[in-house]
This record gives structure tokens, C-alpha cells and sequence, in this order.
């Protein structure tokens, strides 16, 4: 495989873009080719086997592109297929997960021998939030900290809408979703779906300041730039690289939108 050979990213929609712009900042020397599937969104509401299908229709269009690894930007994609996907090719895949593990570790303080238990909120998909997959991972740092699961469905559709820049309903969605809790206890927010990265801002206007907003696009995008070299199959310093973005959606509005999320 060759080293500038392209990465493959991809997403039910227009989420992944979030993690391709960190991609593009850390590892400025790799050809992406990017995948929206929004013609199918949202996949939060799908059940495993429909998300199995269309994740395993993609990663063969990539493979057919010569990618050298494949980055599912995705929460529900991750928990429904990436062990399927990692058995049937042989190429890294490399998965998403709440990053859950990033808010509960803020309780351990050098200072103190004792964790501090966190209260935290994970906002993720309906799917993301049922699979076994997450289940498993709250298991590790539940009896430590106080962890509750939100599914935030319409935040999906109002990114894939091209809405997120209609202040009002963002802040009566975010409101719907979370008055119900008492945020000045909230340790953090886990930013467990891609679409909601780019929410980040409006997070921090609702949340009181000493809550934290933490998502897993920087953790991914190291742990690919580690398999990568690893492999030897990082990109030389001397490679251009760039972005193709294509998606199921062949619409100019899709296109325009995925443009605009890339370079905001």
C-alpha cells in the first residue's frame, strides 16, 4: 500500500465533516476522500443490520478507491459494524466512541488521591446510546460517576437540513433536550455524535462555564495517525495534501452544505 495513497471518512451524513477538518489540521499531508451518506440519514434510527449494509456498501466503494485505512466518522456506524468491517478487510478501520472516558478522567486530580466523581451527560444518537457497544463502555466508569444518556435525535436533522445557523431553533432543540436536567451540577457534556461537534458553540452558551464539552475527533485522528505510521504508510511531508467530498445526495444543496461545514 502506498503512502499517499487517500484515507477514506465517512458518515450517515454531513457529521463526519467534523472529524476530516481535524484530520486536515493534524495531518495536513494526507489525501481524505470523504463519503456523506445522506441520502440514507439519519442511520440513528436505522436498526444494526441497515447500518451494517450501508457501512459495508461504502467501505467497498473506498476499497475500490485504493484507500489505505478508513475512518467510520461515525458513533452509530462504529457500535453496529466496525467489528464486521474489520474481519472482512484488511485494511485499518479505524472507529468512534463517546468519548466518555475524557470526561470521567477529569474526576482523578493529581492533587488529590481521591476521584472526583463525574457527573456526566452523553448526547448521542438513539442507536449509539442502545448497542451493546456503549453499554459496554459505560460499564467501565459508571460505579465511579454519575453518567446519563440523552439521544438527541433532531440535532442530527437540523445539520443535515442546513439549519444550524438558525440560532432560535438550535437553543429551543438544546433547551428540549436538557432542561430536564440541573446543569450547574454537570461536570461535562460528551459530544457523542460527529453532527454534534459542530454544535460546540451553542453548547458552551447553554452549559454553565465550568462544564466541559468533550468530543472524540482529536483522539481519533491520532490514534489513525499512530496505526498509520505504525504501518508506514504515513504521508511524506512533501505530499499535497486535500479533500474530495462526495455524497449519496447528489444535490447542490448537499454539496454546497458539505463545502461550507468543511472550511467554517
Amino acid at each position: 500500500m502506498s503512502s499517499t495513497a487517500p484515507i477514506g471518512v465517512f458518515d450517515s451524513g454531513l457529521g463526519g465533516i467534523s472529524v476530516v477538518r481535524q484530520l486536515v489540521r493534524d495531518m495536513p499531508h494526507e489525501r481524505v476522500l470523504y463519503f456523506g451518506d445522506s441520502a440514507n440519514a439519519p442511520y440513528g434510527v436505522k436498526t444494526p443490520e441497515q447500518v451494517r449494509k450501508l457501512s459495508f456498501a461504502i467501505v467497498e466503494r473506498f476499497v475500490k478507491q485504493g484507500v489505505k485505512a478508513v475512518v467510520i466518522a461515525c458513533n452509530t456506524a462504529t457500535s453496529a459494524a466496525v467489528n464486521d468491517l474489520r474481519e472482512a478487510y484488511d485494511i485499518p478501520i479505524i472507529g468512534m466512541e463517546p468519548a466518555l472516558k475524557i470526561a470521567c478522567d477529569r474526576g482523578d486530580v493529581p492533587s488529590d488521591p481521591h476521584h472526583i466523581p463525574q457527573r456526566v451527560i452523553v448526547a448521542a444518537t438513539p442507536l449509539t446510546l442502545r448497542e451493546r457497544k456503549f453499554a459496554k463502555l459505560m460499564e467501565r466508569f459508571d460505579s465511579d460517576n454519575e453518567i446519563v444518556k440523552e439521544p438527541c435525535p433532531e440535532l442530527v436533522e437540523i445539520v443535515e437540513s442546513g439549519r444550524l445557523g438558525d440560532h432560535d431553533l438550535v437553543m429551543r432543540t438544546l433547551h428540549g433536550y436538557f432542561d430536564q436536567y440541573d446543569l450547574d451540577r454537570i461536570d461535562s457534556v460528551v459530544l457523542g455524535c460527529t453532527h454534534f461537534v459542530f454544535y460546540r458553540d451553542y453548547f458552551r452558551e447553554l452549559l454553565p462555564e465550568r462544564a466541559a464539552v468533550i468530543d472524540g475527533n482529536e483522539g481519533t485522528v491520532r490514534h489513525l495517525g499512530v496505526v498509520l505510521e505504525s504501518l508506514g504508510h504515513l504521508a511524506p511531508e512533501s505530499a499535497r495534501g486535500g479533500v474530495e467530498l462526495a455524497n449519496s445526495d447528489p444535490s447542490e444543496r448537499i454539496a454546497a452544505l458539505s463545502r461550507e461545514l468543511l472550511h467554517a
